[in-house]
């Protein structure tokens, strides 16, 4: 009885409005992934318009279950359910390894694509954008594996990895209402950079919730996003460069 009593004690306590911040966050995550994809995925998609290989549909569909993946660890955290919270993470290791396959195989395809339409060194710099951003997810989230047992760092890694591969969907805003009508293939890669600021506002309002609550912003969203903006940045001039022309034409080769 007195166990029964103190767990929920535990729960109660966990379960206050403060801990329910990063289920919140991860809720805005998973919307913003939902409705940035909507207009060039869903809605296509539920219109039977979308044409796309088994690679895309599969990409798709493993990011979007991390999406809810993520939701789900949250709300088990924000609860108090750590012990769940701890055995569903063996499913986020599965969840993130194939992410990082298919997202390495989803950027060789679109290269492929490229080839095909005549734009084949225009496809070759363009898939610095997806490869870069699908190993800082996979670094981001090995770090916060290696932290679980310190959960003030491994809740803000988590969050990281997360909004780092929301720029692929805020992009798609930009490309559907603000960029011109031109020729089907990959866009230059320094637009990519604002959506990827716009995605880092969510971590903007953690470091705004840190300061608030601890006095000081933790230095995983400092150094952080800092990476992650850096690296948005460096894969302009690292698209153009003839050492990533090599290596990623290499890429393409074999898998013609």
């Amino acid at each position: 009885m007195t166990t029964l009593i103190d767990d929920r004690r535990v729960r109660a306590r966990d379960a206050s409005p403060a801990r329910y911040f990063y289920f919140h966050m991860a809720l805005a995550c998973a919307a913003t992934a939902f409705l940035g994809f909507a207009p060039t995925y869903f809605v296509p998609l539920a219109h039977r318009t979308f044409s796309g290989s088994p690679v895309i549909h599969f990409h798709g569909l493993i990011f979007f279950t991390w999406s809810f993946y993520f939701v789900v660890q949250t709300w088990l955290a924000a609860s108090g359910r750590v012990i769940n919270h701890r055995s569903f993470g063996v499913v986020g290791v599965s969840l993130a390894t194939a992410m990082t396959i298919f997202g390495f195989l989803a950027s060789v395809h679109v290269m492929k694509h490229s080839a095909e339409l005549g734009q084949r060194e225009a496809g070759i710099g363009f898939a610095i954008v997806p490869m870069s951003g699908i190993a800082f997810f996979a670094v981001v989230f090995v770090l916060a594996i290696m932290n679980t047992r310190k959960p003030e760092i491994h809740k803000r890694l988590m969050l990281l990895a997360a909004v780092s591969i929301l720029d692929a969907a805020i992009a798609r805003w930009f490309l559907t209402f603000l960029a011109p009508p031109g020729p089907p293939g990959p866009p230059p890669v320094p637009v990519t950079i604002a959506p990827a600021v716009v995605a880092s506002l969510l971590l903007v309002v953690a470091m705004v919730r840190d300061w608030r609550n601890e006095g000081r912003v933790h230095p995983v969203y400092i150094y952080g996003t800092l990476a992650l903006l850096a690296l948005k940045v460096l894969n302009w001039p690292i698209s153009e460069s003839a050492a990533w022309h090599a290596f990623a034409g290499g890429i393409l080769a074999l898998a013609q």
